[in-house]
């Protein structure tokens, strides 16, 4: 079973931690990967771009010029696709951009983006991350505790509450780091309802150098997958 240091804030190892082989330290799987990054990156697009056709544009009924005896090339309409503010040809149209992967490819993804992070030994667990403020002044002291100030960083908190809402508050002004709280919609630890959480993706652990997860979250990451 794999093992790996548990840190506090300040940096200073506390204790071990065993991850599950089968979600940290498995063989990545590249293809699924690739998939997983495409469906999401594929799934942000708004699909709002628009071009006018030859229909649409105004204008341009009757004939430019005769046919023959000008010495010009021959048109038929300024709506041409040749023609400056003419229609476009082949542009844009307004389309739903949607793609969708089944579970267990989602799963693997998941799995291999974690390994390949724990495998680079880029993954990092604390004991646990709270503020009781927002304050931006804290999350550099933590950066900088870790040796991460230079690094780009993804926080990954397991559960909606004040304490880890401030610690996602307190690294937004912050280049180069960003912190997700992987939730459920129906949160049991709170009573609340988890609403906008941002939820663990493939995409932001391979977006990100180093990977900061707390025992809780990695608790909560085996559960899940492990299923």
């Amino acid at each position: 079973m794999a093992q790996i240091d548990v840190l506090n804030v300040n940096g200073e190892v506390i204790g071990k931690l065993d991850l599950k082989d089968e979600i940290f330290n498995i063989e990545p799987h590249l293809d699924v990967m690739y998939r997983y990054v495409d469906m999401q990156l594929t799934n942000r697009r708004q699909g709002t771009a628009s071009t006018k056709n030859r229909a649409e544009i105004t204008g341009g009924g009757r004939k430019p010029w005769p046919q023959k005896h000008t010495g010009r090339a021959r048109h038929g309409s300024r709506r041409s696709p040749l023609w400056r503010h003419g229609a476009v040809a082949h542009g844009p149209k307004p389309r739903e951009w949607f793609k969708k992967l089944p579970k267990k490819m989602k799963r693997l993804a998941l799995k291999s983006a974690l390994s390949v992070r724990y495998r680079e030994k880029n993954l990092i667990v604390l004991d646990d991350i709270r503020f009781d403020t927002p304050r931006t002044k804290e999350m550099k002291s933590v950066l900088k505790n870790l040796e991460l100030e230079d690094r780009k960083v993804l926080f990954v908190l397991p559960w909606k509450s004040e304490e880890y809402k401030n610690v996602k508050l307190s690294g937004r002004n912050i280049p180069n780091v960003k912190v997700i709280i992987a939730d459920n919609p129906n949160n049991s630890k709170t009573g609340e309802k988890a609403v906008r959480i941002d939820g663990l993706n493939v995409y932001d652990i391979i977006n990100h150098d180093v990977l900061v997860l707390t025992k809780d979250t990695v608790e909560k990451i085996e559960e899940v997958l492990a299923q």
